[in-house]
């Protein structure tokens, strides 16, 4: 089984989009949703969930008032003053350490385990999907990323598939490195801007520091050939494999705003002639 995570170091790169279009032309895959604040895959694939269920990582502690005797020990101990002098907790500001649970004389106060969000598993026209939605403002995303690529690849053993297809968080943060490790390969989609060059090269720099194989592609490579070829050089320097270019082409939003891939909404373009070519380039690499 092999499994492909699109990165970008940054959002806004069209990473998205293009795990879209691999999903028109990969066979016997499943697709599977990493960016799990901002899930955005579902808006093209059109899921239909079979499978629900909550996400639940964390403590927040919670009073009993019928327990509680209103010593002012938890006042005390609270390091981030999470605890009102009319002794009501504010889950924003409590970290879950414990501490006033352990030393409460009363044991009045519980400690449940947080519901952060949920993952699903779905139906799709190309396949099977796994996805989450984080709730806002919530922690442990890093967790969530990893529990959706486990569900990922338990559901292509159970259905004898030989690819996993992962639209990855941008960034470089928990999430993407809980994204990438053990990968067969990630696909770095660069843009060519200043910014672009630097979010690629700390995105290079953490699969290198997972020894996962990195591959480069620029997005919208016409807004700026000289960079273009800039990033080009620097990813022929560092070894990399390098995909390729795809122009800057409306048809990306057209076919968004439709709930379409490119090749739904035209098989001709010249984007989804680029995105074609480096699919093929990537499919020999990968020997799928």
């Amino acid at each position: 089984m092999k499994e492909l995570i699109v990165i970008s170091g940054k959002g806004g790169t069209g990473k998205t989009s293009l795990i879209a279009a691999f999903a028109t032309l990969a066979e016997n895959k499943v697709l599977c949703d990493a960016d799990v604040d901002a899930a955005d895959l579902h808006l093209i694939m059109d899921p239909h969930v079979f499978t629900r269920a909550d996400f639940k990582s964390g403590h927040t502690a919670a009073i009993n008032r019928n327990k509680c005797t209103e010593c002012g020990l938890c006042l005390d101990l609270c390091r981030f003053s999470a605890i009102s002098d009319d002794f009501n907790v504010n889950p924003i500001d409590c970290e879950g350490c414990g501490v006033c649970v352990y030393f409460c004389p009363e044991k009045a106060i519980d400690f449940p385990e947080n519901t952060c969000g949920q993952w699903f598993i779905s139906d799709t026209r190309f396949g099977p999907m796994v996805h989450a939605r984080l709730r806002i403002a919530e922690e442990n995303s890093g967790k969530l990323v990893t529990l959706v690529r486990q569900k990922s690849k338990r559901l292509a053993d159970e259905k004898n598939l030989n690819l996993i297809l992962t639209d990855g968080p941008p960034g470089v943060g928990c999430p993407v490195i809980a994204s990438i490790g053990g990968a067969s390969a990630v696909l770095i989609v660069a843009e060519p801007t200043l910014s672009g060059i630097h979010d690629m090269q700390r995105v290079i720099e953490l699969a290198n520091h997972f020894k996962v194989p990195a591959m480069v592609c620029v997005n919208k490579f016409d807004l700026n050939p000289d960079l273009t070829r800039d990033i080009e050089n620097f990813a022929r320097v560092e070894g990399l494999f390098w995909l390729g270019r795809i122009p800057f082409d409306p048809i990306f939003i057209k076919a968004m705003v439709q709930g379409q891939t490119i090749f739904e909404y035209n098989k001709n373009s010249g984007a989804g002639k680029a995105v074609k070519k480096i699919w093929n380039t990537l499919s020999n690499l990968l020997n799928l």
